[in-house]
């Protein structure tokens, strides 16, 4: 009853996931009391971005190949799955940290045509073979019901997910990483 689970993943987002534990902490306060657990899960869930774009430049250095002009495909931009909705998104955020480390990203999202925030100017890039063959890696940041993962796995390229997608479909193999 009142169950609602959460998942690990690159961060929290949505116009309404950060706010709501804000509001609590901040009536806990009011009323004497502390929310520190509250309190830690959202320092974390900050600092995730950042932890997803340094464990991919470690991935790549692993791999003889520096974060700086490495080609990355990030898969989904939006804040959860199945929805063209992109507020307080962590892919966003580590979208972000990847142009500025001198990355080549591009992006795919069936459900965001374009991304211009946070400095970003993109636009969603249409999956091919040949499109995923020529990537260092594919980031997974956003796990959309109509991507073929399987494919996306089988070409062998370099696979970081965040989003536990290929361990809920049983896809395993030296190049997928999962967060």
């Amino acid at each position: 009853f009142g169950f609602m689970p959460f998942y690990p993943g690159p961060g929290w987002g949505g116009h309404c996931i950060p706010v709501d534990p804000f509001y609590l902490t901040w009536r806990a306060r009011i009323d004497g009391f502390e929310s520190g657990f509250i309190e830690q899960a959202a320092r974390v869930n900050g600092k995730m971005p950042a932890y997803v774009v340094d464990r991919l430049s470690k991935l790549l250095n692993e791999r003889g190949l520096p974060l700086k002009g490495s080609k990355v495909l990030m898969l989904g931009v939006a804040y959860k799955r199945d929805v063209g909705d992109v507020r307080e998104s962590p892919a966003l955020d580590i979208a972000e940290r990847l142009v500025e480390s001198g990355s080549e990203l591009i992006y795919h999202d069936p459900h965001v045509e374009t991304v211009s925030e946070k400095g970003l100017d993109l636009s969603s890039t249409p999956l091919s073979p040949g499109l995923i063959s020529e990537q260092d890696c594919i980031l997974i940041t956003t796990d959309h019901a109509d991507v073929d993962y399987r494919a996306i796995c089988d070409s062998g390229v370099l696979v970081f997910d965040t989003r536990n997608v290929t361990g809920r479909l049983g896809i395993e193999g030296p190049n997928v990483i999962k967060l």
